[in-house]
């Protein structure tokens, strides 16, 4: 009778034995990493309702329009994360070539007549359905894992200690042809971000240093040089002009940045409660949605609310920071360094955007503020991540 019961129960015993042993892959996720973005999105939808449940020039009528999509794109983004882990930081190293290309192909179409402009950017393609694609986010990973690929590949496989000139050269270009086509949109921010990443993956890379002061020197020569030449629209030129002089046009291009920071401010310590803010549910802050959703949370959560949200990001860094530290190939730290430096960026940018310390830039805040593209970008990059951590050798 007993050895009935074995037999009838070893089944399910064996089956959660796989999946909580040591080396199973759910006990190998960084879940600290993992709940701090679902925690993330999860206030994202709440902010991004609190934004749009009134606005019935965007919603149509249906105050649950933004908070539904905002869940379609996480769990667009969930899947898309299990399936990068599924198959691998390493197995994508060997269809680098396809994904560049591809990304490469649809940023150019985006200055084709199927490109849309969105917000002054010209950066956008239109979709069936009333969605939307932005390509320049996925492009973000593509310079990562192209880089990654070319730096790493004969220090991975022992014949250099460190990338030489040639090699890095060659990886500048390949992030070069898709910045210089995104410039061209424009989306001066989404190429702030990538040079970023530029930078972070070279210094990950063991590069050396005189590349890096000279795409420092070069990137400040090339910015006075885009200023000059009126390369710039004049909004863009514009918002440059109202973060160095914020009383210029306060009714004009000054607006945003000063109803945000009102915003902000009349949030106090623990905010106004969820769904009361005065200047969210009073529709004063354009694109509250999307660029400026850190707005509602300073109002209506305050600086508590407002803070934890820095918190949550500060832990996705850091435990990015420990993954991209743990590896023991260079690829995962090129890769886990480069996904550091657009998150850290990025949400500095678009923070700082709301508190008057960084010009506006049009960047959403990763995994809080609404947008498909950006949404499932962020998520692909967790993957890479726990994926790097995943397939690292087990200490013994």
């Amino acid at each position: 009778m007993a050895g009935f019961s074995v037999s009838r129960y070893a089944p399910e015993r064996s089956a959660w034995a796989k999946l909580t042993a040591r080396d199973s892959v759910v006990r190998r996720l960084d879940w600290p990493l993992l709940g701090s973005a679902l925690a993330l999105s999860f206030a994202g939808s709440l902010l991004v309702w609190s934004a749009t449940r009134n606005r019935d020039s965007l919603t149509h009528g249906d105050p649950y329009y933004f908070l539904f999509r905002h869940v379609l794109n996480t769990g667009i983004g969930l899947a898309l994360m299990i399936g990068t882990i599924w198959l691998g930081h390493r197995t994508l190293r060997g269809a680098v070539p396809v994904l560049y290309g591809l990304s490469v192909v649809l940023v150019v179409a985006v200055l084709t007549p199927l490109g849309a402009t969105v917000n002054g950017a010209h950066a956008w393609i239109l979709l069936p359905g009333g969605f939307s694609l932005q390509p320049s986010e996925f492009t973000k990973i593509t310079i990562i894992l192209g880089m990654a690929m070319l730096l790493a590949a004969r220090v991975d496989a022992g014949d250099q200690l460190h990338p030489d000139h040639r090699t890095v050269a060659k990886a500048l270009g390949l992030a070069l042809v898709p910045m210089a086509v995104v410039m061209l949109m424009p989306d001066l921010g989404s190429v702030m971000v990538m040079a970023v990443i530029v930078l972070g993956v070279l210094l990950a890379s063991g590069a050396s240093n005189r590349w890096i002061f000279g795409l420092l020197g070069a990137g400040t020569a090339g910015a006075l040089a885009v200023w000059q030449l009126g390369v710039l629209d004049d909004y863009q030129i514009a918002r440059f002009a109202a973060f160095a002089n914020p009383a210029l046009d306060p009714a004009g291009v000054g607006y945003n940045t000063n109803q945000a920071r009102i915003a902000i401010g009349s949030g106090g310590l623990t905010g106004t409660g969820l769904f009361q803010g005065s200047q969210t549910t009073g529709q004063f802050v354009p694109e509250q949605q999307t660029d400026f959703v850190f707005t509602v949370a300073g109002e209506e959560l305050g600086f508590v609310g407002a803070g934890l949200i820095i918190v949550l990001l500060g832990v996705v860094l850091w435990r990015a920071c420990r993954i991209a530290r743990e590896t023991t190939e260079l690829y995962g730290t090129i890769v886990a360094a480069g996904i550091i430096a657009w998150f850290a960026f990025q949400s500095f940018e678009n923070i700082g955007m709301t508190l008057g310390i960084m010009p506006v830039a049009g960047l959403p805040l990763p995994f809080v503020s609404y947008g498909g593209s950006s949404m499932f970008a962020v998520w692909v990059a967790i993957g890479l991540l726990q994926s790097i951590r995943v397939q690292r050798p087990m200490s013994a």
